[in-house]
């Protein structure tokens, strides 16, 4: 997986508002299998397979924080002690 360092760092933003070619990407390798546990908002992309496999992709989001500017979660559970 490729991201952008440090991009979760600067809020909302958008693609077309990235200067890529003042940002570092980093490459991250995910095994078969693995997992890869990042911020939100974090700019990342994946290659195309080279097998030509299928792929899958579990995306799931914890926080305790509100979401700024009107934003709100798509699913929200309050979890007690």
């Amino acid at each position: 997986m490729k991201v952008i360092n440090n991009s979760h760092s600067k809020g909302i933003l958008r693609i077309e508002k990235l200067d890529f070619e003042n940002e570092k990407e980093t490459i991250c390798e995910v095994e078969k299998g693995g997992i890869m546990i990042m911020k939100p908002l974090l700019f990342h992309a994946s290659n195309k397979t080279t097998n030509n496999e299928r792929r899958r992709v579990i995306h799931i989001e914890f926080s305790k924080q509100e979401l700024p500017d009107g934003l709100k979660w798509s699913e929200k559970t309050i979890l007690l002690n």
